[in-house]
């Protein structure tokens, strides 16, 4: 039992018959294995979960905060053994993943610090007559229990963007992670003990989604942030009638690439955005929109630069690209692939598959209704194509159906509001990849890229709720 790690439930771990064997993405060999919540757990983690929200609402913010603290400082302390991890049962090259750890050591950071300055606002009612000389006091309160559902791409800090800032304001959470990486939200749930949180504040339960109905159905979960596909995240929007839901659903995202930019600027943080972590990120750069301009240009230079990507171990330092989560995925893209060749594309570099790799490729000529353009890649794939003018390429974006973010290369700070005012995407990144998340602000989507908003303040938002306060005048 000692090599299987346990499910975390109540402050304790608890052992189950089912287990889930953990396998590597590059090596597709078992690196470990952890318990499988059965609908047993599943009920002893919402029964735990609600006796967790009462501790955590009766913690002071100052104790939130020291809690959260602490947190961040064992994430630090354990940089190294959590990217490894990482990069083990997920796929993502050790480097990408020593960021990933770095990053969650910040969102556990701002979510302390906003823990304690959490307060509210006092507000005279005296802007008419019948408000006389009241005031309102403002504040947010704990929602209570929530269910968080993250995805396998980025198992800790998008982990960590659920839990602290449930944490920050009070709320339980239950944890499904992916059943795919679950060791590292396993991991982290039993730093967040040692960190003092109460049982029940942050219960860990991989489980198969067939058994996940209660924690998203059950009347005692008050929210449910989820971040994952379309198709799901929808469909759970349905199921929690009545709740809080934030869901963090997919993306095609663009990059412009205007004739007045730096061009080497451009390509270097573009191969970046297209492959990183094997373009499974859902602002990955998918397509490169190029002006007619630097076309011809861009593109002699940036299919050998996606050819001389390193291909290999995600645990070597030198390692660029490794293998998608699993064949199923690989299998996918390929297909998708070859559709568009049929349709008159041309492959410049890429595109073979050997089980769940799949080498960096680069698409031209593709057609606009075909699957890897219309839907998301979520894969080692760029589709590139050009157009004449700035106006042409905003209604482009606009055209699709998702919109999570877009970068736009330019210098020119009119195209910039332009594309702001105009662009129906969550955020818009200007001189730079769409791929670009920092954790302090709003992150989220429009259309069928989601709804709510991440970001450890605006998270705490979403799972709060406004509670007024009126005080009468002294009579």
């Amino acid at each position: 039992m000692s090599d299987t790690t346990p499910l975390l439930i109540g402050g304790e771990d608890v052992y189950t018959k089912d287990i889930l064997a953990v396998e590597s993405p590059w090596t597709r060999g078992r690196i470990g294995e952890c318990c499988y919540a059965g609908e047993e757990e599943v009920a002893r983690a919402l029964e735990s979960g609600s006796a967790g929200a009462e501790s955590m609402r009766e913690l002071r913010n100052y104790q939130r905060s020291e809690i959260l603290h602490r947190a961040a400082d064992a994430i630090a302390e354990q940089n190294e053994s959590f990217a490894r991890l990482i990069a083990l049962e997920g796929g993502k090259p050790v480097r990408e993943a020593r960021g990933e750890a770095s990053r969650a050591e910040t969102t556990f950071r701002l979510a302390a610090e906003a823990a304690r300055g959490w307060g509210g606002e006092l507000l005279p009612l005296d802007i008419n007559a019948g408000g006389g000389d009241r005031l309102a006091l403002v504040r947010r309160f704990p929602l209570g229990l929530v269910t968080g559902i993250s995805p396998f791409n980025f198992p800790l800090n998008l982990v960590a963007h659920k839990v602290a800032p449930a944490l920050a304001v009070g709320d339980a959470i239950n944890i499904k992670p992916a059943s795919t990486t679950p060791l590292t939200a396993l991991k982290l749930g039993e730093l967040l003990l040692e960190a003092g949180l109460p049982p029940g504040g942050c219960n860990v339960i991989p489980t198969p989604s067939r058994l996940a109905s209660p924690l998203i159905e059950d009347p005692r979960v008050k929210a449910v942030t989820f971040t994952g596909s379309a198709a799901v995240g929808w469909g759970i929007m349905k199921r929690a009638a009545g709740k809080r839901v934030c869901l963090e659903l997919g993306g095609n995202a663009a990059a412009i690439v205007e004739p007045d930019c730096d061009l080497d600027h451009a390509l270097k943080r573009i191969l970046i955005g297209g492959y990183a972590h094997t373009g499974q990120v859902c602002i990955s750069v998918q397509h490169i929109l190029l002006h007619r301009d630097v076309h011809e240009d861009f593109l002699e230079r940036f299919a050998p630069m996606v050819a001389g990507l390193r291909m290999g171990d995600p645990l070597e330092d030198e390692t660029q690209v490794a293998a998608m989560i699993d064949e199923g995925e690989a299998r996918r893209v390929e297909e998708w692939i070859g559709e568009a060749v049929d349709a008159g594309a041309e492959i410049l570099c890429g595109g073979e598959r050997d089980g769940n790799r799949i080498n960096p490729a680069v698409l031209v000529n593709v057609p606009w209704d075909s699957r890897i353009c219309v839907e998301e890649a979520f894969a080692p794939v760029t589709v590139v194509s050009s157009y004449d003018s700035f106006e042409a390429a905003l209604e482009r974006v606009n055209s699709w159906k998702y919109g999570l973010q877009t970068g736009v290369f330019t210098r020119d700070i009119g195209k910039a509001m332009t594309a702001y005012n105009r662009l129906d995407v969550g955020g818009v990144v200007i001189d730079d990849i769409p791929t670009l998340r920092v954790d302090n602000y709003p992150y989220g989507g429009v259309k069928n890229s989601g709804f709510g908003r991440e970001g450890v303040k605006y998270a705490m938002e979403e799972l709060s709720e406004l509670k007024t306060l009126v005080v009468p005048a002294p009579r």
